[in-house]
């Protein structure tokens, strides 16, 4: 069947575009840390770092678990009413963290948990319906589909944190939401929340409106399939056939490892940044924490970009490749980033490298997922492989928090910034074993009829 007698295929894309832009509020949890992490007496929530990263690392956990849930409801019920139940629990978590999140438990059930849930619930849908529409383009177009995600947080980090030029060309001098913005008399992190939920409730329910899977036995006009891909759809395995390969587990191995880094950077930039500049670069605070928002939102964009050239790639010179060379070049840059991070080039340089190989992830392990596995389930079966991404989750930024969080109260700076040093090579280290476990992926081999 052509794409001839059904709607625009490219319609779809623009919704999910639109509904990762707002899942992706949560790698924007960085601008909101050093307001937590500042004493209560100086305007602050008087939160530990390690607190800081574990409501960070929870959303992460809890939107993979459910990711898998909502891979099965949405075979079941079809995908756009997973992905509107996705916006709803999203937009209700922050909504609620903005009238509750005074205190860290609050924090940690509202953005964590509620929040979380929303977006493990929405983030699959566009993948596995967008596959389904592009079974010619698999790796361009995963990579299309969760681009909004990075994107997404370019967005909310500078509407939170301000900026002094629009497009990093205008003058403008923003001072962002947090600083300016009081609703209902709450404070900026919370009238954020709250303002940041209300959107997030509204525009993924309306980019779930167009996310409907194709007609049985869509084929994209003047498609048809190399030898190699239709080899490959014999395989389609559903969730309990694919536990069952060992493929499923290096698979998994693989994305935990690369994932690491780029979630211990997301977690940490602003605070490790801020540390380095004023170290290595004799900036002051405020300007270090300036240049460290700017290095974070790069990193977003990065992001972003990542997702959609890593895919377009793997599409020409195979998923395992890519995979391998991404891995590879991550822990290079996070081994280096300790050193390179003290002067403003090399904070920036260092964050758009490392944003750039992580939003890769996004894009090659979807598609691996459907290439060894079979399009047939890949919501399913993404969301069991997604779980790796909730355990690095938490590793990432608790490796992280536990090191700096060790350093004595009132140390000098100096002796702070040298806490960063282990977690980063530690995520390198991690990063340089994904790579080698990678060499050894491939798809199981078809069932004998």
């Amino acid at each position: 069947m052509s794409q001839d007698k059904t709607m625009n295929r490219w319609i779809v894309v623009a919704g999910a575009i639109l509904v990762q832009l707002c899942l992706g509020a949560i790698y924007a949890w960085s601008v909101f840390t050093p307001t937590l992490a500042k004493a209560v007496d100086a305007g602050g929530y008087g939160f530990s770092k390690l607190q800081t990263q574990l409501i960070f690392s929870v959303g992460l956990a809890t939107f993979a678990v459910v990711m898998v849930i909502a891979g099965r409801l949405q075979a079941r019920t079809g995908p756009r009413p997973i992905a509107i139940l996705g916006g709803i629990v999203l937009g209700i978590g922050y909504m609620l963290g903005g009238f509750l999140g005074n205190s860290f438990i609050n924090q940690l059930v509202c953005i964590g948990l509620i929040g979380g849930a929303g977006i493990g619930l929405g983030y699959v849908v566009p993948i596995a319906v967008c596959v389904k529409w592009f079974p010619d383009k698999k790796g361009l177009i995963t990579g299309l589909a969760v681009a909004g995600f990075g994107f997404g947080a370019t967005l909310w980090v500078k509407l939170a944190g301000g900026f002094k030029t629009l497009l990093w060309i205008v003058p403008c001098d923003f001072k962002g939401l947090l600083a300016t913005t009081h609703l209902m008399g709450l404070p900026g992190v919370q009238s954020v929340f709250l303002l940041y939920g209300f959107l997030f409730l509204v525009l993924v329910v309306l980019g779930s409106i167009v996310l409907i899977n194709p007609p049985a036995g869509f084929r994209p006009a003047g498609w048809n399939p190399p030898a190699a891909v239709a080899a490959s759809g014999a395989v389609n395995l559903n969730e309990g056939e694919m536990l069952g390969t060992p493929q499923f587990y290096a698979l998994w191995l693989t994305f935990m490892g690369s994932a690491m880094a780029g979630l211990m950077v997301i977690g940490c930039i602003s605070l490790f940044g801020t540390d380095a500049l004023q170290v290595r670069s004799a900036l002051s605070e405020a300007d270090a924490k300036t240049t460290a928002a700017t290095a974070m939102a790069l990193f977003a964009i990065l992001n972003g970009l990542g997702r959609i050239l890593w895919g377009a790639a793997s599409d020409r010179i195979g998923r395992k490749t890519s995979i391998v060379l991404m891995c590879a070049l991550q822990g290079l840059i996070m081994i280096g980033f300790y050193y390179i991070g003290g002067s403003t080039l090399g904070l920036i340089v260092g964050a758009c490298c490392i944003g750039f190989n992580f939003g890769g992830n996004f894009a090659l392990f979807p598609a691996a997922t459907a290439d060894y596995f079979g399009n047939k389930n890949v919501g399913t079966n993404y969301g069991w492989v997604f779980l790796a991404y909730g355990v690095a989750g938490i590793a990432g930024p608790f490796i992280a928090g536990h090191f700096t969080d060790a350093v004595p109260k009132g140390a000098e700076l100096a002796v702070k910034l040298d806490a960063w040093f282990t977690p980063f090579v530690i995520a390198g280290v991690a990063c340089f074993a994904a790579g080698l476990l990678a060499l050894t992926l491939k798809a199981p081999k078809p069932k004998s009829a």
